[in-house]
């Protein structure tokens, strides 16, 4: 095998084209393999899967302006349930208040007051009084800023002896506002 190495010029050249193969193939093997692996990153970033009822979701990342609209629907409707969803028990009622009072600025919290103070709150509890809101639509104006909404809802009353109806329209203009586990979409209601 060593038989072509008889002098050592000869064999010292064998050697260094040996190992500069050697070098040049495990470098090239390195470049592939960190290729693929940048390669195999870029094709997961921005999956998220969330694990729903036993189901592997995929979640993709999105620009919050993607979704304004949709986060802004909500968020009016979150507040509208909160605000108009109430039963005849103070603790749920303080609640419900709360959570709105949460995506909402002074002005919710002077429309509560008011009817407070005429005794609203009170009559639902003393009248047993189930009070429910389903919304129908939200409009959302993005052309401007702070955003104008205008909600349409139907809003029903149950009592022991009779159900009203009654439909509803708010309007008003949300701005930006940090999220928080209070407030998820980071949004705040305002006249």
């Amino acid at each position: 095998m060593f038989s072509q190495f008889r002098n050592i010029d000869t064999a010292f050249a064998h050697i260094k084209r040996f190992s500069l193969f050697l070098v040049v193939g495990c470098v090239l093997l390195s470049g592939f393999a960190v290729w693929q692996a940048f390669k195999m990153v870029r094709e997961v970033t921005g999956k998220v899967y969330i694990l729903a009822g036993g189901k592997a979701l995929e979640a993709f990342s999105a620009e919050r302006k993607d979704n304004v609209a949709v986060e802004i629907r909500d968020h009016v409707k979150m507040f509208h349930y909160y605000f108009f969803t109430l039963d005849p028990d103070e603790k749920v009622i303080a609640r419900n208040i709360g959570a709105a009072l949460n995506l909402a600025d002074e002005s919710a919290k002077k429309s509560y007051d008011n009817l407070r103070e005429q005794g609203y709150y009170t009559n639902l509890v003393s009248a047993n009084i189930s009070q429910e809101i389903v919304v129908d639509s939200v409009q959302v104006d993005l052309e401007v800023y702070p955003f104008r909404f205008k909600c349409f809802a139907s809003q029903t009353l149950v009592r022991s002896t009779s159900t009203v109806w009654r439909k509803l329209v708010t309007q008003g203009f949300l701005r930006n506002v940090s999220r928080s586990d209070n407030n998820p979409h980071g949004f705040l209601i305002q006249r």
